[in-house]
């Protein structure tokens, strides 16, 4: 699978799942919790505990259709380490041309992590596959319109102020996919082991995501 294929699947489902989560023995069932509802791309960040030899794990038990990302990279020997791991695509929440130049050397997409104008042109032209806007709740949707206003060329991931019923705002905004953490994993769900509610929280984000395309 290259770049440009799982490229293709995050722009047509349109959300990126970000787990932050420190529970990895229930790591698994959080995942197949969440596709059961149809997201079917997921990012473990490196917060996570051991999140690369998690990475590896998972890349060999989930459902083939799950696209496996990392995220919290912070230089180009860590997307390197998650790449050969399994991981599919990288998210950074800083802008480094090193770990682009890392994340195409093994033909996956890079999200670089930016927040000023100029800083997102400049991923764009260091070769950016989608830009992630962090944190986005600090500039809101209104900032998504005027960026896009003179720069229709981007292509914007909000992280960070996505809830379950304002995905199809965001997208309305210019968002090309949203990414989403906190509102999906739903931490008293997973400390009970009541994983329905990640699966109905996940059919929530789709549901809005399909009212828009519609």
């Amino acid at each position: 699978m290259g770049k440009e294929i799982i490229l293709e699947q995050i722009l047509k489902t349109k959300v990126v799942a970000v787990l932050r989560v420190k529970e990895a023995d229930k790591l698994k069932k959080i995942i197949d919790a969440i596709y059961n509802g149809g997201i079917t791309a997921v990012e473990i960040t490196m917060t996570v505990p051991n999140a690369i030899q998690l990475i590896e794990k998972m890349s060999g038990e989930l459902d083939k259709n799950i696209v496996l990302g990392v995220g919290s990279v912070l230089n180009k020997s860590i997307a390197e380490d998650a790449i050969k791991a399994g991981a599919k695509y990288v998210v950074s929440p800083v802008l480094k041309n090193e770990i682009i130049e890392t994340a195409h050397k093994f033909d996956v997409p890079a999200m670089p992590g930016c927040f000023t104008p100029t800083e997102i042109q400049k991923a764009y032209e260091y070769g950016a596959d989608i830009i992630k806007v962090f944190p986005a709740d600090v500039v809101g949707m209104a900032f998504f319109k005027a960026v896009l206003a003179p720069l229709p060329h981007l292509k914007l991931m909000p992280t960070g102020g996505v809830s379950l019923t304002n995905v199809g705002d965001w997208l309305n905004a210019g968002a090309c996919a949203v990414g989403i953490g906190s509102a999906l994993l739903d931490k008293k769900a997973i400390t009970e082991e009541n994983y329905s509610v990640l699966t109905q929280n996940a059919k929530t984000i789709i549901e809005n995501i399909q009212k828009v395309k519609n």
